[in-house]
Order: structure tokens, then sequence, then C-alpha cells
């Protein structure tokens, strides 16, 4: 592995791409501790030293800022605005004829695609940004703080404030985009990455801290565990075989070859367990807005839910979860993956599948290889994202534990597509590539 490496740094090209890819990350990981204008750094850091600051969909936000959320930095809302608006692009697709029209001219319709994202990106970046300055107003961002996060909080330094939350957006999308373009792998997924890998040093040393050395070795071994068997579900795919027929082009004879199509086992990668989260932390706002005042008694639905739908710990709570990633995991499968579209393109060019006739045939046989092999997925991802929660109830450590949920995913999927993108270019120059 390290002569590989090695290999990789003295390949010129491949060299620089690595050293831009990890200079933007360097300037990505500063940006999460470099204080807003108007923010009482040291306000922050007393507040967080309290503790009493996870739960809710804003520790998503948080792990997908690397913690910059919390540091109410000039990176806090981090990549989720454009996670966002990518999610929303697409679904649109589906919804909206003319972004689907967009998505088949190709090259140049996807570019405009992309340029919707951006300004969608802003956008919510104004919106996000202009919830976290109320919520750092108001102490709610950080447990009710008493130490005020903006001790002057005039219309002048809110609006500073806000213009700086998402200029940092959109930085980070440019960031993003310049690693894509110059780097190696996908922007946003690398900055995705470098968010979620800065937290496990700091979730293992607490485990350490509180647990000891008998549960920190012991939450190693399952975190390898776990990390084999999501590697094996990740590389795992049913591949069907097409047949295309030979025809006539002119004087040359096109086709006679035998093809396949991969679908993966989880081919809705993290979305169904960020849109469950996202979810599930509807009620817990609805009754955090429904609190009543001081010596008043709470509403029935407003102690039900907090008793039941706020901790993690709950089998209610573990139940709704696994359903609701079950369930976006099923309907973001049928999003990217059309039967129609895929049999109509088969049947275009001359392809069918080995005794399946083209046409309507074939597009039910899809969709029956899709609801088949989508179940063993979902079932995966609702195990996996159930892990923390496992986690919180046995070694009594909290939501962030590392191996498992949404960050173990992202780690995991993040890092061996980069490592193959990583292997095929030093394939290119060399027989050996970086992996064996």
């Amino acid at each position: 592995m390290l002569s590989a490496l090695g290999r990789a740094f003295r390949t010129p090209d491949l060299r620089r791409k690595l050293l831009f890819t990890l200079a933007v990350i360097a300037i990505y990981r500063a940006g999460a501790y470099v204080p807003s204008p108007g923010v009482d750094y040291a306000n922050v850091q007393q507040c967080l030293a309290l503790g009493n600051t996870s739960g809710g969909v804003y520790q998503l936000v948080n792990l997908f800022s690397g913690g910059a959320l919390l540091q109410v930095s000039i990176f806090a809302l981090g990549i989720m605005p454009y996670i966002t608006a990518s999610i929303i692009i697409q679904l649109l697709r589906v919804v909206i004829p003319y972004f689907q029209t967009l998505w088949e001219e190709g090259q140049t319709g996807q570019a405009r695609l992309t340029q919707y994202t951006r300004y969608l990106t802003i956008g919510l970046g104004v919106l996000n940004a202009t919830t976290i300055v109320t919520l750092a107003r108001s102490g709610a961002l950080l447990n009710n703080c008493p130490y005020p996060v903006i001790p002057q909080d005039d219309p002048a330094t809110i609006v500073l404030l806000i213009v700086t939350l998402t200029a940092g957006t959109g930085l980070i999308m440019w960031l993003g985009e310049l690693v894509t373009e110059k780097g190696v792998g996908n922007g946003m997924s690398i900055l995705i990455f470098t968010s979620v890998a800065a937290g496990f040093p700091s979730a293992l040393g607490a485990i350490l801290t509180t647990k000891g050395w008998g549960t920190f070795l012991l939450v190693l071994v399952l975190g390898l565990v776990v990390v084999a068997a999501v590697v094996f579900v990740e590389q795992s795919q049913r591949r069907i075989p097409v047949q295309y027929a030979k025809r006539m082009v002119g004087r040359r004879t096109v086709g006679g070859t035998t093809t396949y199509i991969p679908i993966k086992v989880n081919m809705a990668g993290v979305i169904p367990v960020i849109f469950a989260s996202s979810m599930l932390y509807l009620p817990s706002l609805l009754a955090q807005f429904n609190t009543p005042q001081a010596g008043q008694e709470p509403a029935g639905w407003v102690v039900w839910i907090n008793n039941y739908l706020t901790r993690g710990d709950h089998p209610l709570y573990m139940a709704l979860y696994a359903l609701l990633i079950i369930f976006f995991t099923y309907f973001y499968g049928s999003i990217t993956f059309n039967p129609t579209e895929v049999s109509d393109n088969m049947k275009k060019y001359g392809g069918f599948i080995p005794g399946i006739r083209a046409g309507r045939p074939t597009e039910q046989y899809l969709q029956y290889v899709l609801s088949r092999i989508t179940l063993p997925g979902a079932i995966y991802l609702a195990v996996v994202a159930l892990l923390p929660l496992i986690a919180l109830v046995m070694f009594g450590a909290n939501q962030n534990f590392p191996f498992g949920g949404t960050s173990l995913l992202i780690v995991v999927g993040v890092g061996l597509e980069t490592v193959k993108q990583i292997d095929a270019q030093l394939q290119q120059r060399h027989y050996e590539g970086l992996l064996r």
C-alpha cells in the first residue's frame, strides 16, 4: 500500500492533483474555526463546554459542517445547502418536465441544471443563515446557553453575519467544484468526507475517557466488523446481462456485444437516512414551538412527543426510524432508476435481455429485479443507521457514535469512490494501480 502511494506521488500530474486536493481540504478545515463577525468566540466555547448540544436536525448539519455549526464560524452552514439543493433539483426532474428535458439534452442541459443548483444553494444558504442567527440570538442553538453568542445584535451586525454565512456556503461550493475540476474525486463528496471524518477522533476519545479501555477496544473491534460489512454491501450489485444484436450502419457492422446493467444493492446511498432523520425531527420541532410558559401544563401531544420521539433510545423511535428509511429507500430508488427509460434505450439501440422480450416485458422484468434487490438494501441501511442508537443504549455513547449511521456510510462510500478514481488514473501510467 505504501509503495502504491509512493507511485502515486511520483507521478507528476497525479501528485499535483493530490496536493491540490489536500490544500483545499486544509483551507476548508481552517475555515471551520474562523469566527464569524459579531460572534463572541469565548462565549461559544463556554457554551460548548457545558455540553447538551446534540440532537435534532442541527446535529446532522453540524456533522456535515465538521463541527463548524456549533462554533458559529464562517463555514457554519457547511455543504448542507448544496446537498439539499441537489436533492431538490433531482426530485424536480420527476415533477417538472422541463427539468427532465434539460437532463436528457446532455452536457449543455446538465450544465444549466448545475447553474440552477448553484442559485438554489445560495437561496437556501440565506434561509439557513437567517435561521441559525435567530437561534444563536435566542440561545436555542446551544441549548439555551446563558452566555450571549451574539452580544451586539443590532441590525447591521445581523445582516453582516447572514451575508458572511451565506458567502461561506458559496465559497465551499466553489472549493468543491475546484476539487472536481483540478483535484481527485468528486469535490463535494471529498468535503463531506472531511467534515465527517474530522469528528471521529473526538468521538472515540469521548468513549475512551468515559467508558475506559475495555469498551473502547470493543467499539474498535465492532467498528472494523461493521466497516468490512459496509464495504461488502456497497460493492455488491446485481448484473443483468444485455445482448446487442448485429446491425449494419453504412458499411460497418456494429453490435453483437454482450454487456450488463449493474444494479447496486444500496442504490439510494445515504439519502434515505437523511430524509428519515429530517422527518423524525419535525414532531419535536412542533413540540418546541408549542412549549408552554413557566407554570403552565404542556399539552398531551407535546408530552407524548417529548417522551417517545425525541430520545433515540426509545423502541418506538427506532421502529419509526427504520420504517422511514425503508420507505425512502424504495422512493428514492424508483426516482434514480427508471425501468421504462432503460427499456426504451435498450430497444432503441437493439439491445435485449436474454430470454426476455423487448419493450413492456423488459420493463416489468427490470421493475421486478429492482423491487427485489431494494429490500435487502433498505434493511441494510436501517441496520447501519440504528447502530448509533443501539450504542446509545448499550454503551451510553452519544448519537455521534462513529461506526454507524450517516457518518460511516459517507466515509466508506466516498473513500471507496476516491480510491477507485486514484487507481484508475494510476493504471493509465503504470501496469499496477493503487489496488491489487
